[in-house]
């Protein structure tokens, strides 16, 4: 169960983790454009009436006789948003990916930075409305205990649209899936990437996604849709379809690469311990 107290010391051992490697943060740079009262230089300007006398530097008056301030960049809360496929593809794999996010917005919420939950199907779904602070953590990993998978066609391009109608707000969008979207993905990460989002992909794919043990004439039926067929598979069409699989998943990983944004594949026999380990140990949630 997620929100049990045996799951919950798990997550804060996590959590403990993140502040050693990361301060604390699930990305490792926050720095904005905007200037104003910070730690990290930015630049000069002229004193104006009503300026922070300490923003003077007074170095640069002994020296040209000019009264300047110091502006600082502003370090900003990040907005972390999840995006978990619910689609039936991840039944096998569905315990494990919500175990991953309760790791990564227990982290995101106990940093003080606004975490929302989104589910992924046909259409996108609400689990968790924008939030901050630790007082949120048990409602958050309530929302993902009573996640279920839904039927239907995964159109992660339409869900991209509808995120990005809701929410104007640039942030971090990690998306937690197999990628086994019948449209394909490119699309929906190129419009969320133009929209000045930072994206991770955290692919979770199963035995049962990459390998055919069916031999002969059976009946299949799809679990999104339950359409059936009836098919033949000989040792030519579980090669095919393997070699498909591999050619998938090889194109998300050239698409990640080509457009800067991070991604890490597991499966659910590794711990999920150790997949966010190893995530906090690369530098957090970053290209």
């Amino acid at each position: 169960m997620l929100t049990d107290s045996a799951f919950i010391r798990r997550l804060d051992s996590l959590y403990l983790l993140s502040r050693k490697v990361l301060g604390g943060s699930l990305q490792a740079d926050r720095r904005t454009t905007k200037q104003g009262t910070g730690i990290t230089f930015a630049d000069y300007a002229e004193y104006y009436f009503g300026a922070d006398y300490r923003s003077i530097d007074w170095r640069v008056f002994a020296r040209f006789e000019s009264l300047v301030i110091k502006l600082f960049e502003l370090e900003e809360d990040a907005t972390i948003y999840i995006l978990l496929d619910c689609s039936r593809s991840m039944q096998s794999k569905f315990l494990f990916a919500r175990q991953l996010a309760a790791a990564l917005g227990y982290i995101a919420l106990n940093s003080l930075d606004r975490l929302a939950v989104y589910g992924l199907s046909n259409s996108l779904e609400p689990l968790l409305e924008p939030c901050r602070g630790r007082g949120k953590v048990l409602p958050f990993l309530q929302s993902l205990e009573d996640a279920t998978t839904r039927q239907g066609d995964t159109s992660f391009n339409t869900c991209a649209r509808i995120f990005q109608a809701r929410h104007n707000r640039r942030g971090m969008v990690l998306v937690l899936s197999d990628f086994l979207f019948p449209a394909g993905f490119e699309e929906g990460l190129k419009f969320l990437q133009y929209h000045k989002h930072d994206i991770y992909c955290l692919q979770v794919q199963d035995i049962n996604d990459t390998r055919c043990d069916w031999k002969g004439d059976i009946e299949l039926e799809c679990v999104e849709t339950n359409q059936r067929q009836r098919v033949t598979v000989s040792a030519r069409e579980v090669r095919l379809y393997e070699q498909a699989i591999v050619s998938w998943n090889q194109d998300l990983q050239r698409c990640c690469a080509r457009r800067g944004i991070g991604l890490a594949a597991t499966t659910p026999e590794s711990p999920f311990e150790n997949v966010i380990q190893d995530i906090l140990r690369r530098g957090g949630l970053v290209a």
